[in-house]
């Protein structure tokens, strides 16, 4: 009973990990072709080139942990979401050939802009589907999957799909204000506004939508004395918002990534707690669906090795290129007279916004 869970955790918070990782540079890339300006562009790109490939190492920690931990989940969700699935994997392709391709080109940097920038948006377009689908439920008959071929396409997965992409748009942005100066952080910290409330929007409305057409997610919800405890989630992402919207011209540049972050984890709690403890929504529960007891030992023993070089990597690869980002080199700022007046600039917009 306690291994399940045990792997159910661990892959929820690989799932978290995914979505925040690489959340912040899918935003980078849906906000890529709003920026005012090339060199802006620029500074984006450089930005998230240290650490965009490593944080996709979550998606196939993710996907295989389970594989292998959960089975019965795999073979009837991958059928389920096969499509969806296949166009976020050919969207990161393409995003990350583009990525490439354009500290190269000189003749075509364009269209490699456009590239980059729909391969973002497809991508996160398709794990708002894929989304909506598993919060909707997957269709069984006889242990499989007995939905169409496009099942998955709902008006609850196409707005999961716009609140994902007003949310890692937030998350690009957070992180752009904290890693840039000067014209570029002024944009980040226009643009913020607007994601967030597409953010706030859709996870209002998509969590009333399936309050209303889930009995048993309203029970679980509305429940007495549950409601208590559970009701600090939805009041926690609101008070989370409002301190976003009040500090987005702060000087306090770290404070909008990390509380766009506090808000993703609030919501995926809240997801939680209406799927619990559902590895299919409604059909397949954790203890049915993990793998037996032996293969789930051996399975532990490579992730207690691999899961701490994963980590000390990334830990590492932030650490190295901490601090602000020189334009044309996606190395760290030093102090010197541009960044300097960078700075200045960026604080002086912020003095006028506020006054």
């Amino acid at each position: 009973m306690t291994l399940p869970l045990i792997f159910a955790l661990v892959a929820a918070a690989g799932v978290a990990a995914y979505v925040l990782a690489d959340g912040f540079d899918l935003g980078i890339g849906i906000l890529f072709l709003l920026a005012p300006r090339d060199q802006d562009r620029n500074v984006m790109m450089d930005s998230i080139a240290p650490f965009w490939d490593g944080n996709e190492t979550w998606l196939v920690f993710g996907g295989s942990l389970l594989l292998a931990a959960f089975p019965a989940a795999y073979y009837v969700l991958l059928p389920a979401f096969y499509l969806p699935v296949m166009l976020m994997l050919f969207s990161l392709i393409i995003r990350g050939v583009a990525f490439e391709f354009r500290f190269k080109a000189s003749r075509f940097q364009r269209v490699w802009d456009y590239t980059f920038a729909a391969g973002s948006l497809l991508a996160t377009l398709s794990q708002g589907l894929i989304l909506g689908g598993f919060i909707n439920g997957v269709p069984m008959k006889d242990g499989a999957f007995s939905g169409g071929p496009f099942a998955w396409v709902t008006l609850l997965g196409l707005a999961c799909g716009a609140g994902l992409v007003g949310g890692y748009a937030l998350l690009g942005a957070g992180w752009l204000i904290t890693k840039t100066d000067g014209a570029t952080q002024v944009f980040a910290r226009e643009v913020g506004r607007a994601a967030l409330i597409l953010t706030l929007g859709v996870m209002l409305a998509v969590s009333g939508w399936t309050a209303l057409t889930q009995p048993e997610v309203a029970t679980r919800w509305f429940a007495w004395p549950w409601v208590l405890p559970e009701s600090l989630l939805p009041l926690g992402a609101g008070a989370v918002g409002v301190l976003i919207w009040r500090n987005l011209w702060s000087m306090q540049e770290w404070i909008i990534f990390r509380l766009a972050i506090i808000l993703f984890l609030l919501g995926f709690a809240g997801l939680t707690v209406s799927l619990f403890p559902y590895v299919v929504p409604r059909h397949v529960t954790i203890w049915d669906g993990a793998g037996d007891p032996v293969s789930l030992r051996f399975l532990g023993v490579g992730m207690v090795i691999i899961l701490p070089i994963i980590l000390a990597y990334l830990c590492f690869a932030y650490w190295v290129f901490r601090g602000k980002t020189a334009l044309g080199s996606g190395e760290e700022v030093a102090d010197s007279t541009s960044a300097v007046a960078a700075r200045r600039a960026s604080a002086s917009a912020i003095d006028l916004h506020l006054s």
